[in-house]
């Protein structure tokens, strides 16, 4: 029996990713898969029917959706979509798994087996499937752009007729995936850059990509190369020592995140009135409540002559890139679920047993069953 593959077009209002690109369509082809993409799914990145090349293109979502044996998506699936999908059926995607819980009350009622692929583990055979990362990687670099495009002055030194310009200076707060393709882009712009992050260890990192390390001597590496919540005590160290640089910045890029959590923060509004008139802070975090207290998501605030932007789902600002990693992520992802044109869910497997969120009727992740405990306690 022939596997379908199904990609809905992607239903929230800001997205422009789409979970399969072209290329990647056309080699679930060739190993004998059935895929089905939903009409003009990836047409905001400019991928039009015509591009998917023998690849069933369908109008109808509920039909798509009900066809399938696997769908791919970027972003949860909404009731309806849900409601639409076949008994059985497979979702992998961005599940957003600490948010919204009754949506996988819905799928295990629906005996859908749901893989969220925030929760891959961060081990070393996962790394081709790591799409928090590849989407994190190029988040982190749009960032220093639109920092850029919000500063009223050069990033490098320039020599001119007219007088000498000096570099911006540029500190990056976390040093994640994010954090440091934000170091190496603003580096490539020609800034003077610090780099900081509470986990000492990532110091080493830093320094490679050519910026200098903020130490603020506190060690606070955690699990899956997060790190932890800081101590009260840690926090007034960690701001004292900061306050220092932020004052010196000219631009600041945060992405510090704690997944299921609201970000950590870091930044206090006295902090930002200390800073120059006309720097920047663009907050990656803006979406989990902000690094920065005067964040507002999808907005851009002046306080004190200080520019703090908090954009939203950066990574589908550069759409057609995302969605060509995000597509491969998947790939690598279904290599673990089909063997030999079938499909095989291997709970032995860590990758498979981390990221199923439910399966067989049930809520089969401990956390998200246990949360959903809680709220209905």
């Amino acid at each position: 029996m022939t596997i379908t593959i199904a990609i809905p077009k992607e239903i929230r209002a800001d997205e422009q990713r789409v979970a399969l690109v072209p290329d990647a369509a056309g080699k679930l082809l060739k190993s004998g898969i059935d895929v089905a993409v939903q009409s003009d799914a990836g047409l905001a990145i400019g991928f039009r029917n015509e591009d998917y090349k023998e690849v069933r293109i369908i109008g109808d979502s509920a039909e798509l959706l009900g066809s399938a044996d696997i769908v791919l998506t970027v972003n949860p699936l909404a009731g309806d979509q849900i409601a639409a999908l076949k008994e059985g059926a497979i979702v992998i995607g961005f599940m957003n798994p600490h948010a919204d819980l009754e949506r996988f009350t819905a799928m295990a009622k629906r005996n859908i087996s749901a893989f969220s692929v925030e929760l891959i583990p961060r081990i070393s055979r996962a790394q081709a499937m790591d799409a928090l990362s590849s989407q994190a990687s190029i988040a982190g670099y749009k960032a220093v752009l639109l920092a850029a495009n919000l500063l009223g002055k050069f990033f490098p030194m320039l020599t001119t007729a007219a007088g000498t310009v000096r570099p911006s200076k540029v500190l990056i707060i976390g040093a994640g995936v994010a954090g440091l393709q934000a170091i190496a882009t603003a580096r490539r712009l020609g800034a003077m850059v610090e780099g900081y992050d509470v986990r000492a260890a990532v110091k080493e990192q830093v320094e490679s990509l050519g910026a200098k390390f903020v130490d603020i001597e506190i060690k606070a590496e955690g699990s899956g190369g997060y790190a932890r919540e800081l101590t009260d005590e840690e926090k007034a160290q960690q701001q004292a020592i900061l306050a220092k640089h932020v004052a010196a910045a000219d631009v600041i890029v945060t992405t510090a995140a704690i997944p299921g959590r609201p970000a950590p923060r870091i930044l206090s509004a006295e902090m930002i009135a200390a800073m120059r008139g006309g720097s920047v802070v663009v907050d990656l975090a803006a979406e989990t409540g902000g690094n920065c207290e005067l964040t507002k998501a999808g907005e851009t605030v002046m306080h004190e002559g200080v520019k703090i932007h908090g954009p939203i789902n950066v990574p589908s600002m550069l759409g057609n890139h995302a969605s060509e990693l995000y597509a491969k992520n998947l790939l690598n992802f279904l290599d673990l679920l089909i063997k030999d044109g079938e499909i095989t869910i291997n709970l032995e497997d860590e990758i498979i047993n981390d990221a199923l969120i439910t399966h067989g009727g049930e809520i089969h992740h401990a956390g998200i069953r246990e949360q959903l405990t809680g709220a209905g306690s």
